[in-house]
């Protein structure tokens, strides 16, 4: 029999057991290499996941990705960058080796990963050169060796001069696990310890160009992200730590949603797809719409998104610098049209403008995101709403609402006991979710309403 406590809460509902103490992450790791040569396949294969965008065109990869890997216990933060081509004029390509260069600054391992089967490309001479001048510790990794037989074609990339070459295919997993042992041998042991469950995780959601990684970069006070002219700039769901006093924040850049899912193809649709993921692990939504241009279907197409995938929504109005737009002839056309009456706010990623007002709303729909209504007020309230409108009836037989609990939090899901759930109309079952929205002060917050049997 288990000797932990039994924890309740305030009125008298069970609470999961503490989560047992975690420990600090050994450190930090950079995967860089040239484009194409496999990066993210060996991401998704340290990590045991698909988090890694993979296709066979070159440059699918372009911001820095943060992750955890784990292996035999212990725990370490890996980052995954865009394919470094220090000699291509593109100004996307340039920007993709600026972040590779900031995350080998900030690892204290760095993972080379070359195509053994091309031999050693100008890029990966020009990459050995930045790693040099770095002196960070590093693991140079002969990638695409499919046969082990075939482990001689690694000694080639002695040339490099960045020691020795560790032949590896993260296809089919050939000598992972060896690497995974040398990799925490080549760490320090501590760097931190990972997020807590109490971060607001923020997703940055919005059609393409609309200005959502200008928005993440202004908030974290850099070139975290790519920011270009050209839509669909960002093809990944990139996680970004940031601190505001007490409240730690994670915010996570999308790519742009489509509304016709027959534009969404290839890299296109795998990208998004990974969007809508990060809105399903998110507390918050901030739906950008492009002021410049109003609001239009697509935007809303986007904002029915984040409900669906039931993160508290907050309008945010951006590029307002370059706009005339009339904030009170807008509030009113999106608390129509979008159930969860979220709040608005208008920013300039370029000026600035507005940027701690946000802050100040994501966090207020962070703790809203995770309120909890006392059962006695909750049924209290049942009995006011039983009292402000007739329920719904059929024939004889009308709605009574008996009593009601709320069963989750993040959001708010309530349990509403009737003595027949098939009078509840959709109508009333509306009426009743946009009644607790007022009361509790929960708009943007999608909240939950079950109407169950009392059997």
């Amino acid at each position: 029999m288990s000797d932990d406590p039994i924890l309740l809460d305030d009125d008298g509902y069970l609470l999961p057991p503490p989560e047992p103490p975690v420990e600090p992450l050994l450190g930090t790791v950079a995967i860089v290499g040239f484009p194409n040569v496999g990066k993210s396949t060996l991401i998704n294969r340290l990590t045991q996941s698909r988090a890694a965008v993979v296709h066979d065109m070159p440059g699918v990869t372009r911001d820095r990705k943060e992750l955890i890997c784990e292996w035999v216990g212990h725990r370490f933060r890996i980052v995954d960058t865009g394919g470094v081509d220090i000699a291509s004029d593109d100004p996307i390509v340039q920007g993709v080796a600026r972040q590779a260069k900031a995350a080998i600054n900030e690892a204290d391992l760095v993972l080379f990963v070359v195509d053994a089967r091309h031999g050693i490309t100008p890029g990966d001479e020009e990459l050995a050169s930045i790693i040099r001048i770095s002196k960070k510790p590093v693991i140079l990794i002969a990638n695409k060796i499919d046969d082990p037989k075939k482990d001689l074609l690694a000694l080639e990339f002695h040339r490099l001069g960045i020691g020795e070459p560790y032949p590896l295919s993260a296809l089919h997993g050939h000598g992972t696990g060896d690497l995974l042992d040398l990799v925490i041998s080549h760490l320090p042991g501590n760097a931190g310890m990972e997020v807590g469950d109490e971060a607001i995780r923020v997703a940055i959601l919005g059609r393409p160009n609309v200005g959502k990684s200008s928005l993440l970069n202004a908030l974290v006070g850099g070139d975290r992200v790519l920011v270009s002219e050209i839509p669909g700039t960002t093809r990944d769901s990139i996680d970004t730590v940031m601190t505001r006093g007490d409240k730690t924040f994670i915010l996570v850049d999308t790519a742009g949603l489509r509304r016709k899912r027959h534009q969404r193809q290839g890299v296109d649709y795998y990208s998004e797809l990974r969007a809508l993921q990060a809105a399903h692990r998110a507390d918050v939504a901030l739906v950008l719409i492009d002021a410049s241009e109003g609001l239009v279907d697509q935007d809303l197409s986007v904002a029915d998104e984040a409900r669906k995938a039931m993160c508290s929504t907050l309008v945010v109005l951006s590029k307002w610098d370059i706009n005339d737009m009339d904030m009170e002839m807008i509030r009113p056309e999106i608390t129509t049209r979008l159930r969860q009456r979220p709040p608005v706010v208008a920013i300039s990623a370029k000026s600035g403008r507005g940027l701690q007002k946000l802050l100040d709303r994501v966090e207020e729909l962070g703790l809203k995101h995770r309120y909890r209504i006392p059962t006695p007020e909750l049924n209290r309230f049942l009995k006011e709403l039983s009292a402000m409108r007739q329920a719904p009836s059929r024939g004889q037989k009308r709605l009574n609402l008996l009593y009601g609990v709320q069963i989750q939090t993040r959001p708010p899901r309530i349990r509403i006991f009737v003595n027949d759930p098939s009078l509840v109309t959709r109508d009333y079952g509306y009426w009743v979710e946009n009644q607790f929205r007022e009361r509790f002060a929960l708009q943007g917050v999608p909240v939950s309403i079950d109407f169950v049997g009392r059997g």
